[in-house]
């Protein structure tokens, strides 16, 4: 399930986390209503987050493959929980160990 959240940096706040796009929409719409008069804030941001709350475009490639992974497995048993169980994150650990295993083997073999 996606989660996300918008951001006013302008305000300092960030808006509960939403399964929806369109919440998302109608969340920061409605910020801008009422504390801005309707004007767009600098430098505002709204987008996808993982299970811990950390927005995807500043997680590096390799945490954000791995906090995707984990988020995947961990909304098969809860899909609106928050947090990463320990079972979902060393399983994406593992795939990701595994794929790099695979990919090395692949490489080594082809030399």
């Amino acid at each position: 399930m996606r989660r996300y959240a918008y951001r006013c940096t302008v305000c300092r706040t960030t808006s509960p986390v939403v399964h929806h796009i369109e919440d998302l929409a109608a969340e920061s719409e409605g910020h801008r209503l009422t504390l801005h008069g309707g004007h767009i804030p600098d430098a505002e941001a709204a987008g996808q987050v993982d299970r811990l709350g950390r927005w995807y475009a500043s997680l590096g490639p390799l945490i954000g493959l791995h906090a995707r992974i984990a988020d995947g497995l961990s909304d098969l048993r809860d899909p609106k929980g928050t947090g990463h169980p320990f079972w979902a994150s060393a399983a994406a650990t593992l795939v990701l160990g595994s794929a790099a295993a695979l990919v090395l083997g692949v490489i080594s073999a082809a030399l």
